[in-house]
């Protein structure tokens, strides 16, 4: 038998202190602090500017470089670059997962090339990749495809194998064929698995171009952000050095932004999250 206080609904708690603030103030207070953190040991350790920039000469050479163009056609070098290769990775990806879902032969094969290729990092098929097509965009391709190509079809593949089998036995029952299941029945339903395995290789991806700029000198025709901060480097430019590294966060910072808004237009709006 319940009281009458046990009876009574329990109201939700209010965030107090720190988790009361709106993520994006808390994000921006932390980031102040690293910030002043940063100018704190620029100031107090006395830092042989050759080695060091202040974020107040980073922040000069950011602007600098955005407005006249020597960082800003970098960084979208390196940016088309990525995204065409993603797209390469992705289409290949499609593939293999589709074959996966129709044939136990293409499931096999999936889980074979993913287990040998998977986990090479994206650098360590370069010296491979540069032999075959020279120190070009085309061997940066070719490893940013191998980065993406398994984090994709992986992340498909389980998301055709965890589509709901109800749905899917309706669609076989209503006479679709195999090819139909697949189109309109499991790639719908693998969508939240989808953007997970596009997001996981957008970071292979990025990380990949940028080590393939910096430490074999690959680079687009027009070179990209890697080969921008080695050149800052190699001229002891070292705010330059440091505004291109500002650059790689901020942009990491925007494509996930970017993911966590079409995961929210998605995947979240129509109630397909992943337990």
């Amino acid at each position: 038998m319940t009281t009458a206080t046990e009876a009574l609904p329990t109201r939700p708690r209010r965030a107090a202190g720190w988790s009361a603030l709106p993520p994006l103030l808390r994000r921006g207070i932390l980031l102040a602090l690293l910030i002043g953190a940063w100018q704190a040991y620029v100031t107090a350790g006395h830092v042989d500017k050759l080695l060091f920039a202040s974020p107040a000469d980073t922040a000069r050479a950011f602007v600098r470089g955005w407005t006249n163009g020597s960082l800003s056609e970098p960084t979208l070098e390196t940016l088309k670059i990525l995204g065409l290769g993603l797209v390469i990775g992705a289409a290949v990806a499609a593939v293999f997962a589709v074959a996966a879902s129709l044939t136990t032969v293409g499931e096999d094969l999936l889980q074979l090339l993913s287990s040998i290729l998977n986990p090479l990092p994206g650098v360590a098929v370069l010296p491979l990749a540069m032999l075959w097509f020279g120190l070009n965009t085309k061997a940066i391709l070719f490893a940013i495809a191998n980065a993406t190509i398994w984090p994709i079809a992986l992340n498909l593949s389980t998301g055709f194998k965890t589509a709901n089998p109800t749905i899917v036995a309706v669609g076989r029952n209503i006479g679709l064929s195999r090819w139909r299941v697949v189109t309109d029945v499991l790639v719908p339903a693998a969508l939240p698995h989808a953007i997970t395995g596009l997001k996981t290789a957008w970071a292979f991806g990025w990380r990949t171009i940028i080590a393939a700029e910096l430490v074999f000198g690959v680079a687009g025709s027009k070179g990209g952000l890697g080969t921008y901060i080695n050149n800052a480097k190699l001229y002891l430019l070292i705010p330059q050095v440091f505004a291109g590294l500002v650059t790689i966060a901020i942009l990491g910072v925007l494509f996930e932004y970017l993911f966590t808004v079409l995961e929210r237009h998605t995947v979240v709006r129509w109630g397909m999250q992943t337990s």
